[in-house]
């Protein structure tokens, strides 16, 4: 005998609570209080005679029991989702909501959008810009391209793949080596302004020009010192314009290395240990939006040329990856 199927409040609320691992974020997602969310959720403990979370001061965690139930509930709601878009009319079947890093954005994806658009003007594109990684079951998002570790763990409910490794290089424009003399060596850049992107520090990449330059044996180093920007598509433009020396993700600077408006000064490269990946619920794999994004965004990851970034006046290929 099948026991009653428990509310699908209770259900949504427990998922929501899992997935941030806060009970505080999950109220706040489905517009409830934290206590009305709790006594959900101890309701449905109740119900199902198990114990779904281990509760401490300022954080929950999942019981076995709870590990074992949001998988599927996850891919429930995801479904669920779908579903009631499903709805929508055929302008809305138009649309595909790309999310990405703003930096991404700018200095990378929206280069290139035309091509894509150009291709497939039936699909009516809208990229969905922010710090943090969206939502796919609460913000109306398709597809996203994620900076993660290179290994990123399997979830059960997306599709992640990786597309290119990150390494992080030292940029600045022509005119600062013209102005401070070759850069070639990594000691060379004690003597310039530094420029900060602050994403990387806060980040879970965790890479500043501290750890630049440990890496590259150079101690005395007062890394304190210059421009801050808290976005990497300011930095590069800052840089571009000679205000220094910025530690940047590669792919990112690479439009900008590739027409010369930014150099390589010191062919040193740290690897970041994380990698840009496509992004999908597994429920959308097969949609023909999502696969036309999907199969375009390998091809032009595909056509990095790194034998045109140019480095201090002369074309060299991307730094090797041991």
């Amino acid at each position: 005998m099948h026991k009653p199927m428990p509310p699908l409040n209770a259900l949504h609320a427990f998922e929501a609570a899992a997935r941030h691992l806060s009970l505080t974020k999950a109220a706040q997602e489905l517009h409830v209080t934290a206590g009305a969310l709790s006594h959900q959720i101890r309701g449905l403990e109740e119900l199902l005679g198990v114990k779904l979370f281990e509760r401490h001061v300022r954080s929950i965690a999942l019981t076995p029991a709870g590990k074992l139930l949001f998988p599927g509930l996850q891919t429930g709601f995801v479904h669920i989702r779908d579903a009631v878009s499903g709805l929508s009319n055929a302008s809305q079947e138009r649309v595909l909501v790309i999310s990405t890093s703003p930096g991404f954005t700018s200095k990378w994806l929206a280069l290139r959008l035309y091509r894509f658009t150009s291709v497939y003007p039936e699909i009516d594109v809208r990229v969905s810009s922010s710090i943090s990684n969206a939502n796919f079951t609460t913000d109306g998002v398709d597809v996203a391209i994620r900076n993660l570790p290179i290994d990123a763990a399997a979830n059960s409910a997306l599709v992640i793949e990786k597309l290119i490794e990150v390494s992080l290089v030292p940029v600045c424009s022509p005119k600062l080596v013209e102005m401070h003399g070759p850069l070639e060596r990594p000691e060379a850049l004690k003597g310039v302004p530094l420029i900060h992107d602050d994403t990387l520090a806060d980040g879970a990449e965790k890479s500043t020009w501290a750890d630049w330059f440990k890496a590259a044996g150079v101690d005395g180093v007062d890394v304190s010192r210059g421009l801050r920007f808290n976005g990497a598509d300011h930095a590069l433009d800052a840089a571009g314009e000679g205000a220094g020396v910025l530690l940047a993700r590669d792919v990112l600077a690479y439009d900008d290395l590739r027409t010369g408006r930014l150099v390589i000064p010191v062919e040193f490269a740290l690897r970041s240990g994380r990698a840009y990946h496509f992004v999908c619920p597994k429920s959308r794999r097969e949609h023909p939006h999502v696969q036309a994004f999907r199969t375009w965004v390998k091809q032009e990851v595909a056509t990095l040329d790194w034998r045109q970034v140019n480095r201090a006046g002369r074309l060299v290929p991307k730094p090797a990856r041991p």
